[in-house]
């Protein structure tokens, strides 16, 4: 099991209820994997992951990435401009 650490940003913070979380995940686990997951764990993020944006220790992260030990995942909403 991998220890990560997990920062909310935006309006995913609000549906989160945090700032940040601290959970334990398997070794293998991809980006994809963890969306499920928490999708699961907090029915409230299920819409916002859909379309979020995330990084891995400050870099930005697509689906098939593994998650690496003690990662610091962040979840950003999309952003739009004018």
């Amino acid at each position: 099991m991998n220890h990560i650490k997990l920062l909310f940003f935006a309006t995913i913070r609000d549906r989160a209820g945090t700032k940040s979380l601290e959970i334990d995940v398997p070794a293998d686990l991809t980006i994809l994997d963890l969306k499920v997951k928490l999708s699961t764990d907090y029915p409230e993020l299920k819409d916002s992951l859909k379309s979020v944006l995330i990084t891995i220790n400050r870099e930005y992260a697509f689906d098939e990435a593994i998650v690496p030990p003690s990662a610091e995942i962040a979840l950003f909403p999309p952003v739009s401009g004018g």
